[in-house]
């Protein structure tokens, strides 16, 4: 049975689900910016992805270790997380997932998987995956997160959705693969984003091919922010090359998802050492990556 653990700083608190160590809150002074899970739009909160990222095609691919069968997102979220331990202040836990004789049949690695969340400053989060490879051969992954926040922001009476627009650190250009398919992403027919601007208003329409799926943006930082109060959300995230962007047909919120990797594409073979964004980690070697959520 999954427990709740809950982390606070000062005036910011967070809860850790240990089914999937799912983010479940991120509040603060009591406002709460972490979309809650209505399962009328989406009923999640905050996946934690491993060791795919996206879909595979037809759920399925090749490694050297043998075959693979994951839904999107992989494992991670589907499995129930042992709490190591909380720190001492109280503003961090750490969360433990290991393979398994079960997970071996989905994916024929052996690994540990540690998830800590730490509350890092008075209005802020960090997420850090520590991934180890515990077996004797080299293990191809990939990690992302998938929080999801309220827009509106909390406390920021009368916005609409559209008063909301996407800040960069400098202009730049960018366009975005589709999603097509069986959840497959595709370059060889993109859509336009962001056009050398440092912004990109916040629309419904952002969203007609599912995921907006950005590389490289300019100092892996990305604002998701009111043009009217100048409340919102800012990911810092060194180390993944690409973030998602994603919200539910009519819902009222907006998933800020850093990715080291992403869902297959369409001209990419079925072969897991072959994907974008893999990760391939020696046997005893640990791959750590974080990034960081600011309450603005």
């Amino acid at each position: 049975m999954s427990t709740v653990t809950t982390i606070a700083r000062d005036n910011l608190t967070a809860r850790i689900d240990s089914m999937g160590a799912q983010l479940t809150s991120l509040a603060l002074d009591g406002r709460e910016y972490l979309w809650q899970a209505d399962p009328v739009f989406w009923g999640k909160h905050a996946p934690v992805l491993f060791p795919i990222v996206g879909s595979l095609r037809g759920d399925r691919a090749e490694s050297a270790a043998g075959p693979c069968a994951m839904a999107r997102h992989g494992l991670a979220r589907i499995y129930e997380h042992g709490l190591v331990g909380v720190s001492e202040d109280g503003a961090s836990a750490t969360f433990s997932f290991e393979s398994t004789e079960e997970t071996l049949r989905a994916y024929p690695y052996r690994f540990r998987l540690n998830m800590t969340y730490a509350l890092t400053g008075p209005a802020s989060m960090t997420q850090t995956f520590a991934v180890t490879n515990t077996g004797d051969a080299d293990m191809p992954f990939s990690v992302g997160g998938h929080p999801a926040f309220n827009i509106p922001v909390p406390g920021a009476d009368g916005e609409a959705f559209e008063d909301y627009e996407f800040r960069f650190a400098e202009p730049w250009t960018c366009p975005s693969p589709k999603i097509v398919e069986g959840g497959l992403a595709t370059y060889e027919d993109t859509f336009p984003t962001v056009e050398d601007s440092d912004t990109l208003p916040l629309a419904r329409d952002l969203f007609a091919y599912d995921t907006v799926i950005w590389d490289h943006v300019p100092g892996n930082t990305l604002s998701l922010v009111s043009r009217v109060s100048g409340r919102g959300v800012r990911v810092d995230f060194p180390g993944f090359d690409f973030i998602g962007i994603w919200s539910a047909p009519g819902a009222p919120f907006v998933a800020l998802e850093p990715w080291t990797g992403h869902a297959t594409l369409t001209t990419e073979d079925d072969v897991l050492e072959h994907k974008e964004g893999i990760t391939i980690l020696a046997p005893g070697a640990t791959d750590t990556r974080s990034f960081t959520v600011t309450l603005l």
